[in-house]
């Protein structure tokens, strides 16, 4: 994840970035979980929001989430 090769600091654009992208991958991550297990205190309705729709958006949403990590660790600037 961190190349110790780069003796250059990372600028406080960049360390935003990778924040921000870090801060997104948790919160679609804790999206999905909610959606797949909590969706009936969500007030999801059985009738408009099936459970398996539900599986499946969260499937989603973690597929995505995990996109998303691996586009930030194989990022050659960090």
């Amino acid at each position: 994840m961190f190349n110790s090769n780069h003796p250059e600091q990372k600028s406080p654009q960049q360390r935003f970035l990778f924040i921000l992208g870090v801060a997104m991958i948790v919160i679609f991550f804790a999206l999905a979980i909610a959606v797949a297990f909590f969706g009936d205190q969500m007030n999801l309705d059985s009738e408009k929001f099936p459970q398996k729709y539900r599986i499946a958006f969260s499937i989603v949403l973690i597929v995505y989430a995990a996109i998303r990590f691996f586009r930030i660790t194989r990022d050659k600037r960090l």
